[in-house]
């Protein structure tokens, strides 16, 4: 069964979505060469404030910023596994110069296990 890794991501004020699509399309393609099979970005749309916890603020989002749920799927943990580590490693992920339009350190990220796939 596969095996996901999902990400919420704070997104920089002054990003509107094509310009996160932009980034995200440049990085896609490494993942998909070390072994993921399909990766899905999604702008927030419908984000509401929770009573207790919500999306936002599991980041830390500030009023201009948004957030994105994103998943990369991949065959297997293994494959996975082995996949990030390349991933990591890869000269692409961070071209020189090039301006992020995320703040990594407010990424919540993890890897999960398909229990379900219909």
């Amino acid at each position: 069964m596969i095996y996901i890794d999902g990400l919420v991501i704070p997104v920089k004020a002054g990003t509107d979505s094509a310009g996160y699509a932009r980034f995200a399309e440049a990085i896609a393609p490494i993942f998909k060469d070390h072994g993921a099979t399909r990766i899905v970005e999604g702008w927030a749309d419908d984000v509401p404030d929770g009573k207790v916890t919500d999306f936002r603020r599991a980041v830390q989002a500030a009023d201009d910023e948004t957030v994105v749920l994103s998943w990369i799927e991949w065959p297997d943990k293994a494959t996975r596994d082995a996949g990030m580590a390349l991933v990591r490693e890869d000269p692409r992920m961070v071209p020189a110069g090039a301006a992020m339009p995320i703040d990594g350190a407010r990424m919540i990220f993890g890897g999960f296990q398909a229990v379900l796939d219909v």
